[in-house]
């Protein structure tokens, strides 16, 4: 429950009336979701606890723990009621025996990504050379974020969620994915076209968010080398956008956006 205040019918130029009023408020939801590799716990994560396979998919993905999604072998979710949720993951023994080595240990409030690397290499970890793809057209991205609304059940619930969308060339959504962190809506929509092996040759990202080095780091991680933020970009998300070819554009609103590489 949460209270609002409304204007009275009462008003002067020197008073204002007013009236208080209680209404119902839906909550974002956000749990303690750990992620265990072959039993040992490796990351635990405050998430929103929906599409949490396409979540654990696309984490181990775009950290770089597996290459290939058949590198992951099983999935067992664990819940633990107000504890939070376990998400067991059966993966390849080399790449379990690489996760050792990293000697990581992370406890990620909602939204940061770099929460709890042991090193700066770590957070500035090698990626590869996106595919080169061309700037998505200004046509695309305005029939994309004329879409976006539709698909956010969640945000128009709580009005506290982000979101994160594959486009095609012309703009048209093809999956979607919400979360209250936007590193873990982008996680859950990377696993989900995994899962659903939807294409991604050509088309973009769409996310309700700024655009950070991570995104970008993520994006570069599996290939998918055009990402559109609602806001704008940091000045490192700029920096690695250039150097790893991603095209990165900002501030997409109604009749305007920013393409900054």
């Amino acid at each position: 429950m949460g209270e609002g205040w409304g204007e009275g019918d009462q008003q002067t130029p020197s008073q204002t009336n007013w009236q208080e009023t209680t209404n119902d408020d839906t909550l974002a939801e956000e749990l303690p979701i750990a992620l265990t590799y072959n039993n040992q716990t490796h990351a635990i994560m405050m998430v929103t606890p929906t599409d949490l396979e396409d979540f654990a998919l696309g984490f181990t993905l775009t950290e770089g723990i597996i290459q290939h999604p058949k590198e992951l072998y099983d999935l067992n979710i664990t819940d633990h009621g107000d504890q939070g949720i376990e998400l067991n993951l059966h993966i390849h023994g080399a790449r379990q025996a690489a996760l050792k080595q990293q000697h990581r240990n992370m406890a990620g409030p909602t939204g940061c990504g770099l929460c709890g690397k042991a090193s700066l290499d770590q957070v500035m970890r090698p990626l590869p050379k996106v595919t080169p793809r061309p700037q998505p057209s200004a046509d695309a991205i305005q029939t994309a974020l004329n879409q976006l609304k539709q698909y956010q059940p969640l945000q128009q619930m709580t009005g506290a969620i982000h979101a994160a969308a594959w486009c095609d060339e012309q703009g048209k959504i093809q999956l979607v994915r919400e979360d209250v962190g936007r590193h873990n809506a982008l996680d859950k929509l990377i696993g989900g076209l995994h899962s659903q092996g939807v294409n991604t040759d050509a088309g973009f990202l769409l996310l309700s968010s700024r655009a950070s080095f991570e995104l970008i780091a993520k994006a570069a991680q599996c290939d998918l080398g055009a990402l559109v933020t609602v806001s704008g970009a940091s000045s490192m998300a700029v920096q690695q956008a250039k150097h790893y070819g991603v095209r990165l554009t900002g501030f997409a609103r109604n009749g305007r956006q920013v393409a900054y590489c």
